[in-house]
């Protein structure tokens, strides 16, 4: 077995929708970045390909390379445990945890999950998200952006 760790923050950036764990939350600001900004999904990536061994995600899906620009960060976690497929892991489980101050995530944590679990392709059951505050501490707690991190659990196939 393997454990990774992943984490990623993002600032808000007026005029983009808000996606995290690859669902549009309606009426929310979105977040900074070049593909969709997920930064659930980019977390739990870094978490996959650190447990393999495989690097971060700026080394396969490089923020200046046009092919990323705007791209589903669920396609990207497809892609990546693709890659991990290929090195002889399959996913154990993802345990990850959203940090913001705003928007309240409790009613969209079940359709995140599930989304997840999708692009995995693993039943819901393996991935958990959980979603706290910051206590109004440091940038996250001022609500300038949303950061996240998780935890991966790979096993030899």
């Amino acid at each position: 077995m393997r454990v990774g760790i992943g984490y990623d923050i993002h600032r808000f950036e007026d005029g983009r929708p808000l996606i995290l764990g690859g669902v549009e939350i309606d009426g929310e600001t979105g977040l900074s970045g070049h593909s969709d900004a997920d930064v659930l999904l980019h977390a739990i990536i870094d978490a996959v390909l650190g447990a393999a061994g495989l690097g971060d995600i700026g080394r396969h899906f490089p923020p200046d390379d046009p092919e990323w620009k705007d791209a589903s960060s669920l396609d990207l976690l497809a892609r990546t445990l693709a890659l991990v497929r290929d090195t002889g892991f399959t996913l154990g489980n993802v345990d990850a945890t959203v940090i913001a101050e705003r928007p309240r995530l409790s009613p969209h944590i079940h359709s995140m999950r599930e989304r997840i679990a999708e692009a995995l392709n693993v039943e819901a059951g393996r991935v958990n998200v959980k979603a706290t505050t910051n206590e109004g501490l440091d940038a996250i707690g001022r609500g300038e952006g949303i950061a996240a991190m998780a935890v991966v659990l790979l096993k030899e196939l």
